[in-house]
């Protein structure tokens, strides 16, 4: 646990708000590899792209930057930088489903394992993750999970991980692009609960749940967590929650107990 800023009260906390993959799941580990690999063939096929090194560099940081933004938006921006680059850029819904069908077909026998019972839950989460939300639980603290993966996906691959109970409701992206889940969310929870600074505390590994927690007063912590060794911190992911406004990072929720207790100041 890294406590980065500390300008906070500790000991209020009654919501909290959780980001989806790379925070608790890792059904979809592996990911961001296969966006980097769907915008390249887009970006390859450009009349006026750079060298293939400087062109994965880019997008690499393109999709470490939008971590935890929808997929539609991720993929207009794909639109953008074909744009840029003399190309004609296809719808985004497009970009998106290229991108799903790949995803789709690596993740498959993941969901099956977990469905027969070849694979336990917990060996597909970030390590820690049930405990935590326990530890939050047995603290009346309410909880919401909050993803910018589509929401009939979030829901089936959270119930395959038998942590549905813990959530008061669980959303996700909807058809809608213009709406941005995420925001909305948070700001209709701090509206509705009236909550003021400190009341809430987002977790997430994505830039988006960090900054909007940071903006509307909420405790911010940055899940920094190395998604295929399920262990040590991603220093990528590090850097950019801390630029976000992460006020704690953690690389995952191995040490729920110390996070816990400094949270409610215990």
């Amino acid at each position: 646990m890294e406590i980065i800023r500390n300008h906070f009260q500790r000991g209020r906390l009654r919501h909290a708000v959780f980001d989806f993959d790379g925070t608790l799941s890792l059904i979809r580990e592996g990911w961001q590899s296969i966006m980097v690999a769907t915008m390249m063939d887009a970006l390859l096929k450009t009349p006026h792209h750079e060298s293939e090194p400087e062109l994965r560099q880019m997008v690499a940081d393109l999709v470490a930057r939008t971590t935890g933004h929808m997929t539609y938006y991720q993929m207009a921006c794909l639109g953008e930088e074909v744009a840029k680059r003399g190309g004609q850029p296809l719808d985004p819904p497009i970009y998106k489903q290229h991108f799903l069908d790949r995803l789709n077909e690596g993740i498959e026998h993941r969901l099956a394992a977990l469905e027969v019972g070849h694979t336990r839950p917990d060996d597909l989460m970030v390590p820690g993750s049930r405990a935590m939300l326990q530890a939050l639980r047995v603290r009346g603290v309410r909880c919401y999970l909050v993803s910018g993966t589509d929401e009939p996906f979030v829901v089936k691959e959270a119930a395959a991980l038998r942590i549905t109970s813990y959530f008061e409701s669980v959303h996700g992206a909807q058809p809608d692009p213009a709406r941005s889940v995420k925001k909305e969310f948070i700001h209709s929870l701090v509206d509705r609960n009236r909550l003021a600074a400190s009341e809430f505390i987002s977790f997430g590994d994505g830039t988006a749940e960090i900054e909007e927690a940071a903006h509307a007063g909420g405790i911010a912590v940055g899940v920094a967590s190395n998604e295929a060794k399920r262990a040590g911190l991603d220093e990528r992911k590090r850097k950019l929650l801390i630029q976000a406004g992460a006020h704690i990072i953690v690389p995952d929720f191995r040490e729920h107990a110390s996070l816990a207790a400094y949270l409610f100041d215990t």
